[in-house]
């Protein structure tokens, strides 16, 4: 018969404490210096903010603290994110599907498409908007005026647009909604494929009705993240749509905009007295993140009632 080892403490797991510690050190560090910035925004942008502020334009002096209005930059930087994921999520979710329940895992065309959205991920956002000027406003653009317009000086859609803004804004979110896409529809259990199929739906089928379906949370958490990147945007569309200045708003597809990430590098850069606009400046700022919480949020609803609905079904 064996003797029974003498009971003895746990030792003190010093490797777990500081790694716990460091861990919630970093949480709260993170946390104070997201608390901390969008303090000072708020603390210095509520002095500028008033209705006027908001719901006016700017027919004169965008400078002038009295004056100046930012309901077109407001107007433009919703449009150009509404439109950018118009056209971002049904080419992303298709190239996702694509690649996870048609394409072969080794296979060249794969491969190819797969380095392409990791390339693409990687580029700076300057560099799409140089691409944006290039592919979209002096080749599709000048190719539709030509075929469109007999006359050969009619200049509609070869110039910077809020339609070209917005496709390059979608070129750049396209690796996020991909990549989202690929991992909600990769967390759909395969015994749900195989019963559609059994049952005797065709995989077009069993994709539209099974799978999309219960991976749409996924979907629109990429679609939320593409906002949140798009939204404080301005290299992207220096070139391809945003307007110094217009007293107007963007009526058609093919007209310029202004954008407050843009005005708020106007503001910073150009101003002749940057001390008296700085309200100006913390104003818009403040707006900028209003309107981003609010898209995010917006989408965030959407998600969390299709989640619900999806519990109710099963």
């Amino acid at each position: 018969m064996k003797t029974p080892r003498p009971f003895r403490s746990q030792q003190f797991d010093w490797s777990s404490f500081v790694g716990t510690g460091a861990t919630g050190l970093a949480t709260v560090l993170i946390i104070a210096i997201l608390a901390i910035i969008l303090g000072n925004i708020a603390y210095r942008g509520l002095s500028g903010l008033s209705w006027r502020f908001i719901t006016t334009g700017t027919a004169t002096d965008m400078f002038d603290v009295n004056k100046a209005g930012i309901l077109p930059m407001i107007v433009g930087t919703a449009a150009r994110v509404i439109l950018m994921t118009i056209f971002v999520v049904p080419v992303g979710v298709i190239t996702a599907i694509y690649l996870t329940e048609y394409a072969r895992i080794h296979s060249l065309s794969t491969r190819v498409i797969r380095g392409a959205v990791n390339n693409l991920a990687g580029v700076p956002s300057i560099v799409f908007g140089l691409f944006g000027a290039g592919f979209f406003v002096q080749f599709i653009g000048k190719g539709m005026d030509a075929a469109l317009y007999s006359s050969k000086a009619s200049v509609v859609w070869g110039q910077p647009a809020l339609i070209w803004a917005s496709a390059t804004l979608a070129v750049m979110t396209l690796p996020v909604v991909i990549v989202t896409t690929e991992e909600a529809l990769r967390a759909i259990p395969q015994g749900l494929r195989e019963a559609s199929l059994a049952l005797g739906a065709t995989k077009l089928e069993t994709i539209l009705r099974i799978v999309l379906p219960q991976a749409m949370p996924g979907i629109l958490t990429g679609m939320i993240l593409a906002i949140s990147r798009a939204a404080g945007e301005v290299a992207p569309i220096l070139f391809t749509g945003a307007a110094y200045y217009m007293a107007d708003m963007p009526k058609t597809l093919h007209d310029q905009f202004m954008d407050l990430a843009y005005h708020v590098f106007i503001l910073s850069t150009q101003s002749p007295n940057v001390d008296a606009t700085r309200p100006l400046l913390y104003a818009t700022v403040l707006v900028l993140l209003i309107l981003t919480f609010t898209l995010n949020i917006a989408a965030v609803f959407v998600r969390a009632n299709m989640r619900k609905k999806m519990r109710l079904l099963q």
